[in-house]
């Protein structure tokens, strides 16, 4: 797909199909509008009344235009309110009609939308975006490829002079296209080996420099947490840790944390029919977000050292797996009693947050599909963000705003952590029930001595059941364009 800009206003512009942005205050066409609506023969009115188009946010009409016009499909596209307009709103605007023009087998697109806040950078940016992920479809595992025709050619109108936009965002859709496809494989493709394997590969591509710790590296590392959730595995744990250098001094040095479970069944505490076992591939979504982040980041080059890391292996069910009751030992000398081998993700996590700590970096960002608890207070559009600095956290949060993907901040409760004591151990790994998320985010806080650190719980929006808006059903690449804002601010 040819995805490009130019200043040709939408009344002069010539193509398949013309997708046109309208607040629900412009149901009358005024100005410039109106005469294009003239221009294409009051098709633009008549859709609007014949379907009774309210021009809610992403929604959309199209219809063919009458012999004689330079414009074949007009694809009305709605934005809401006017006082409400955001670069999500716009992103999911762009989503909209490049479906629908998908959908009217047009091979040429023209988007007119409005600018966000004088902002045509972020608008182009956004827009592009929306186009790019919208029409991503991940067949692999299909035995026939998709037959849609997708358009050829998308130009963004009004947009001129904003080509550098169009690199950047697609830069980052490519980290979050390879996030969606590591989540989307099955867990006898995408394996630990497969997670070191992809690192290598963006390390080879773009420059970056690699370490991949084995078993053994790791027992020298005392990573008694990663490795005791490895142990039942037939297939080796991997310890990643990719880093992007810039070519000046650093503005300031960050790392990135992703769990990579490659599939989770739960160990002895094993995962019951019912309980979504079969997804459990999906259960290194932070790993996935954690190297798409890096590939986008490899390509923008900013003026930030990243480490990204992850402790990647499956927790099955072997004689050799750990027990309930076991105590592990985590590379910080914190010894922690097994209560349920089915929250595997903190242990691998641990290890990787002491690794972490000790690389001298401003601040730590881990993400992980880490509790069912999250999904139950957030549901499956919004991830939860824990964080004992506050700057951190606002970081976070803009960051997050600005790429569109919903974070919701939620409370270091310090005396929850009573219910992780253990009689035998430091800790335990598990508490009880309520406010399962908050005392695995107190969990992972003894593995962080002296960094600024932030949690994200990712469970519920890795993976989109149905489809919404730019995301298809399947993965969805979460985190990656929130992880590249934040390090791009």
């Amino acid at each position: 797909m040819d995805l490009r800009v130019t200043n040709t206003p939408a009344l002069e512009w010539t193509g398949d199909a013309l997708a046109v942005g309208l607040f629900e205050e412009q149901l009358a066409l005024p100005g410039d509008l109106a005469t294009l609506d003239e221009k294409l023969f009051g098709t633009m009115q008549e859709l609007i009344a014949e379907a009774e188009f309210k021009a809610k946010e992403g929604s959309s009409l199209a219809t063919r235009v009458g012999g004689g016009s330079s414009i074949r499909k007009i694809i009305l596209v709605g934005l809401g309110k006017t006082d409400t307009v955001t670069l999500e709103g716009l992103r999911r605007a762009a989503a909209a009609a490049a479906k629908a023009a998908k959908k009217e087998r047009c091979k040429t697109l023209g988007i007119s939308l409005p600018v966000w806040q004088g902002d045509v950078a972020a608008t182009t940016q956004a827009i592009a975006e929306g186009v790019e992920l919208a029409l991503h479809q991940d067949v692999r595992f299909k035995s026939e490829e998709d037959t849609g025709i997708k358009p050829e050619t998308v130009e963004l109108l009004g947009c001129g002079g904003q080509a550098a936009a169009i690199v950047r965002a697609r830069q980052i859709c490519s980290g979050v296209i390879l996030a969606r496809e590591l989540v989307a494989a099955p867990a006898n493709i995408v394996t630990p080996v497969t997670l070191a394997e992809t690192a290598l590969a963006i390390a080879n591509e773009y420059g970056l420099d690699i370490e991949i710790l084995e078993r053994e590296d790791c027992e020298k590392l005392g990573m008694g947490a990663f490795l005791g959730v490895a142990q039942a595995s037939d297939l080796p744990p991997k310890f990643i840790h990719l880093t992007y250098r810039p070519t000046t001094a650093p503005r300031r040095k960050l790392a990135i944390i992703g769990k990579g479970l490659t599939f989770d069944s739960g160990g002895l505490n094993i995962k019951p029919t019912g309980s979504g076992i079969e997804m459990m591939k999906t259960d290194m979504g932070g790993a996935g977000a954690t190297l798409g982040a890096a590939k986008a980041i490899a390509q923008l080059q900013p003026d930030v050292e990243v480490h990204f890391i992850s402790a990647a292996t499956e927790n099955m069910i072997s004689g050799h797996a750990m027990h309930p009751g076991d105590i592990l030992t985590a590379s910080n000398g914190k010894t922690i009693e097994i209560n349920n081998t089915d929250a595997e993700g903190r242990l691998t996590l641990a290890d990787a947050l002491v690794f972490a700590d000790q690389l001298g970096v401003e601040a730590i960002v881990d993400l992980a599909t880490l509790t069912g608890a999250c999904v139950v207070a957030l549901g499956d559009d919004i991830a939860g963000l824990w964080s004992p600095d506050e700057e951190l956290a606002s970081e976070l949060m803009v960051a997050s705003d600005r790429a569109g993907e919903k974070l919701w901040q939620m409370p270091m409760e310090e005396k929850y952590f009573e219910g992780l004591k253990s009689v035998v151990a430091d800790m335990k790994n598990t508490g009880p029930r309520p406010g399962g998320a908050i005392t695995a985010a107190l969990f992972l806080k003894q593995f962080v001595k002296d960094t600024r650190w932030a949690h994200l719980d990712v469970a519920g929006p890795v993976w989109a059941d149905k489809e919404n808006s730019y995301n298809s059903v399947g993965a969805t690449g979460f985190g990656v364009r929130t992880l590249v804002s934040w390090v791009l601010s």
